[in-house]
């Protein structure tokens, strides 16, 4: 595993472009005083290292007809490696599924899932999600309200000190 060494100006760096992935490296050098070239650099090395993952438009779902988002909990009817990788590489197929995450707990998936309307995400339940060998329970909660939708992760915690860090250290 690398260990990405980053500074303070690489977290103001880091921060800014949470804010606005398509400023230019001449806008972020003048908010956190650094040149045009020394920008290009970090991001380039911010890349390579894999702290920043990749850049993307991010599309309010109801701008384009996609009014319901659902929370849903699947539990599997049996834990074995093979029925975890089957029901995974089912959901990673799905566009319906924007996230998918594996848990500790009472279910063993939670996947966020966006439809049209409750018809369409009702029929995508029953015709997909349930269809999937091994799916024992599936169990949706409808949001009626978007409160706070973000993708800026808090980085005040990198200037901690900590031993339990391991892909990034603060200088």
């Amino acid at each position: 595993m690398t260990i990405t060494t980053i500074d303070k100006f690489d977290l103001h760096l880091l921060t800014e472009l949470q804010r606005d992935g398509q400023a230019t490296n001449s806008a972020l050098g003048s908010k956190i005083h650094l040149s045009t070239s020394q920008v290009s650099r970090r991001v380039l090395r911010l890349q390579e290292g894999g702290v920043i993952d990749h850049y993307a438009a991010i599309i309010d779902p109801v701008a384009v007809g996609l009014d319901v988002m659902a929370f849903t909990e699947v539990t599997l009817d049996h834990h074995s490696p093979s029925a975890s990788e089957r029901f995974e590489t089912e959901v990673a197929g799905l566009v319906e599924v924007t996230e998918c995450y594996t848990l500790a707990g009472r279910s063993d998936y939670h996947l966020r899932v966006v439809a049209p309307d409750l018809s369409a995400l009702s029929k995508f339940m029953t015709e997909k999600i349930l269809r999937i060998p091994g799916v024992a329970q599936v169990k949706s909660t409808i949001t009626l309200r978007k409160i706070k939708h973000t993708h800026v992760l808090p980085l005040d915690h990198v200037m901690q000190p900590t031993e339990n860090r391991k892909r990034i250290q603060f200088t």
